[in-house]
């Protein structure tokens, strides 16, 4: 019967709630343990991590985002009984990846678990037929997303208010610039209505978050909607690993470092990803500049939706309904709320030895989300799909777009933060 219930809460707004949940039970004394995965040696990751305590631990770990996961499910409308059966598969493959990422010499090169989680799910969604109930019980951007409101709790609010500001304007300056440079190029390699405005705003926004506003405000195919999201994730994979590495061989200052990578990445959780392999600093600021973006979807949205109304639309049976200012707010990414919250309330209300106490959980619980989504977006990705018979032109389209995205977002990323420090 649950495979049959239709969306009940909007998933932005789901988030926000399995988020706040999170944080209070912490708060009210269900601290998790961390589990321990760090090990040298066989003998002691035998010894360490896979002991009867730290195995018990993990178990622990896994209830707890169990229930969480299923109650996701419950209240988008989605399969309990798929996720029942989805979760713990996703949720082993990310352990193992956590063990690799675990391993001193792993983690002598930087590489964090991640990226381990992400190639895992890549070999095994490309090499093996998964089931269909497999992948559509998967929820990524779920997963994603609760990691962020996670986030805000280490994120305090002075440091929103000192980037913030310029954050928006480097928001807007990219945004602009990108949007349009991506349109224009679409239109020369000849690339199709609902593809090119998909594009654009997956390159020059926030990736797979645009791209979904903008098949909305379009009522746009979604074959090509689902193309779309993949030449965002498959792009987001070398971004995120090489980038830190070209910003640390140059010496590019952490804020700076943070700009750039938080305006020219497209998915949240690969800026996340890339902005931890540099440093709390880069991370931090990469967050905000991400969001500063994420705040403009609605008004994008908005936008797109009316000029397609009156551009693809003309007035007759067919016109559409016209766009309302309430489609700002339908396409306001709600998770935004959630880690706006969680950063107010940590920065104000929470007392800092009570802080102290429970930071090491929310940040082990935190990087699980993150490594989990990472799970699911290789277990959900075809590389298949960027090489088909039609695809050329739109994925060329999108890597020069993505590239020019690089080059001005750095340029801008130095001349608005090279002295700013968070």
């Amino acid at each position: 019967m649950s495979d049959q219930k239709k969306l009940v809460v909007h998933e932005d707004w789901v988030v926000v709630i399995l988020g706040g949940l999170i944080i209070l039970l912490t708060l009210t004394g269900i601290v998790l343990t961390v589990p321990a995965f760090n090990w040298k040696t066989t003998d002691e990751l035998s010894s360490a991590v896979l002991s009867a305590g730290n195995l018990q631990i993990i178990l622990i770990q896994f209830l707890f985002v169990l229930v969480i996961s299923a109650l996701g499910a419950l209240l988008t409308g989605k399969s309990i009984v798929g996720n029942l059966k989805t979760f713990p598969i996703v949720y082993a493959l990310t352990i193992i990846a956590l063990l690799l990422a675990g391993n001193a010499q792993v983690k002598a090169l930087n590489l964090e678990a991640v990226i381990f989680s992400l190639a895992i799910g890549l070999a095994i969604g490309n090499f093996l037929k998964l089931p269909e109930w497999l992948k559509s019980s998967l929820s990524t951007e779920l997963y994603v997303k609760i990691g962020l409101v996670l986030l805000g709790t280490s994120v305090i609010f002075s440091d929103i208010l000192k980037a913030g500001s310029l954050g928006l304007i480097q928001a807007l300056v990219v945004v602009l610039s990108v949007w349009y440079f991506a349109f224009w190029l679409c239109k020369k390699l000849k690339v199709d209505d609902e593809l090119t405005m998909m594009i654009s705003s997956a390159v020059s926004i926030c990736g797979v978050s645009a791209a979904i506003a903008t098949s909305g405000a379009i009522k746009g195919d979604p074959k090509k909607l689902s193309y779309v999201i993949s030449m965002v994730l498959i792009t987001a994979i070398p971004m995120m690993i090489f980038m830190p590495y070209i910003a640390a061989y140059f010496n590019f200052p952490q804020a700076v470092t943070g700009a750039w990578l938080g305006g020219s990445i497209d998915t949240t959780g690969a800026v996340v990803a890339s902005g931890t392999l540099v440093g709390e600093e880069a991370l931090k600021i990469s967050t905000i500049v991400k969001f500063s973006q994420n705040v403009l979807l609605g008004i994008a949205a908005f936008a797109i939706s009316v000029y397609w109304t009156y551009t693809k639309h003309p007035a007759g049976k067919d016109k559409a309904s016209k766009p309302t200012l309430k489609v700002i707010w339908e396409r306001f990414p709600k998770f935004v709320i959630g880690f706006i919250g969680a950063s107010l309330l940590f920065s104000f209300f929470v007392s800092p030895e009570a802080n102290a106490a429970i930071k090491g959980s929310l940040k082990n619980l935190q990087g699980l989300w993150f490594a989990l989504a990472f799970t699911s977006i290789g277990l959900e990705t075809n590389f298949k799909d960027l090489f088909g018979k039609n695809s050329k032109k739109p994925f060329y389209a999108f890597l020069i777009a993505q590239g020019f995205n690089v080059i001005i977002t750095l340029i801008i990323a130095f001349l608005l933060f090279n002295k700013t420090t968070v």
